[in-house]
């Protein structure tokens, strides 16, 4: 057992074991094992989540800020919580894999950083991270609304071009957006968290609305919770319930442009 291990249940009996007979032999003068308590473990920490109020604050607050929209930060906090995904697979997500009278979206790849290639798009690491969403309609509605200024609305060349580019266009670097995050949540009021907050704030979303530990699990594109049900159940579009529950994230304040855009 090395230093940095705790001793486990196993190591207690035989530990106990070997002092115990060392008394009987008189070797000791008890057995100092069986008189010690059970040694506590600390817990896990509950998992870091925004409630519904904080993550519409937290957008309102994004979409007020002109540096969180100069680095194009609040469509794409918008998109994750909408979606719970990676900062990787909503950086891939290109206009073709959207589809906005349907309202889903398909996650297919991620964007990685290869030594001596640059930024790579490539097929998410297993199947289960392949998987076509349902979009909430406030997530929608701000994507509509961000196709014409990307020159997309009818398709062409731009189709395959991202949907949340560099600030300089392209593929967005991960690590770099990160940093972005870090920046925007701080001026926003929520430098304590990360982006992985985002994604737990989903998942803590639809863990609230009812849905079952499967139907989040494809919405997050986790292999888990079952063996049985990763090699036997179909996975086509996730739950509509997803969508439904993301729905209590929508805005109370309009993006900027969402007013008289009906109009």
């Amino acid at each position: 057992m090395s230093s940095h291990q705790l001793p486990t249940a196993t190591h207690i009996t035989r530990l106990s074991g070997v002092c115990g007979l060392a008394a009987r032999h008189d070797a000791l003068d008890r057995n100092p094992v069986r008189d010690t308590g059970s040694i506590a473990t600390s817990t896990k920490k509950a998992p870091t989540a925004l409630t519904a109020d904080e993550a519409r604050t937290l957008l309102a607050n994004l979409d007020a800020d002109d540096e969180a929209r100069k680095y194009d930060v609040p469509d794409l906090v918008a998109f994750m919580l909408a979606t719970g995904c990676r900062i990787g697979e909503a950086a891939a997500v290109t206009w073709d894999v959207l589809d906005l009278d349907a309202g889903t979206v398909e996650i297919r790849s991620t964007i990685v950083r290869v030594k001596g290639q640059g930024l790579v798009r490539k097929s998410t690491k297993t199947a289960s991270g392949a998987r076509t969403l349902l979009l909430p309609p406030w997530c929608v509605e701000r994507l509509r609304r961000r196709a014409p200024r990307a020159g997309t609305p009818g398709g062409g060349p731009g189709r395959e071009a991202p949907v949340f580019p560099a600030p300089l266009g392209n593929w967005r670097d991960p690590s770099n957006t990160q940093a972005d995050l870090r920046t925007a949540f701080s001026t926003a009021g929520f430098g304590q968290i990360t982006s992985h907050v985002l994604r737990k704030t989903t998942a803590t979303m639809l863990d609230h609305a009812g849905l079952s530990a499967r139907a989040i699990a494809d919405q997050l594109g986790h292999a888990n919770p079952s063996l049985t049900q990763d090699a036997y159940l179909g996975r086509q579009v996730a739950s509509t319930g997803a969508a439904m529950a993301l729905e209590a994230l929508r805005p109370t304040v309009p993006a900027p442009g969402e007013q008289g855009a009906g109009a």
